[in-house]
């Protein structure tokens, strides 16, 4: 499992001009079952998607083609975690820790 902070790296203006295109992009993920939650962070200086993916990899290609970042509005930085625990509407994404 793996989160994904973004930091807005433009004025909000910016951010709020991206922002349909964004919210479609997030959709897509949500529709195909990669993204679990996300949100705004507060302060509004970006955002966190909780997200499900067979590898780093996988992750970093997918970020990079969230419309905030080739535009240069917004940078990710990936954080992975095995989530072995983990509330009932989770539980499909439950982990075991490698042997």
């Amino acid at each position: 499992m793996f989160i994904l902070e973004l930091t807005y790296t433009a004025p909000l203006e910016r951010i709020d001009a991206l922002l349909p295109a964004h919210v479609e992009w997030l959709a897509e993920h949500y529709a195909n079952g990669t993204f679990l939650a996300s949100g705004r962070k507060v302060p509004r200086d970006g955002g966190i998607i909780l997200a499900v993916a067979p590898d780093r990899p996988a992750v970093e290609a997918l970020a990079a083609t969230d419309p905030f970042v080739p535009a240069g509005a917004a940078a990710y930085r990936i954080t992975e975690f095995v989530a072995t625990t983990t509330g009932p509407a989770l539980a499909p994404h439950r982990e075991t820790l490698p042997a």
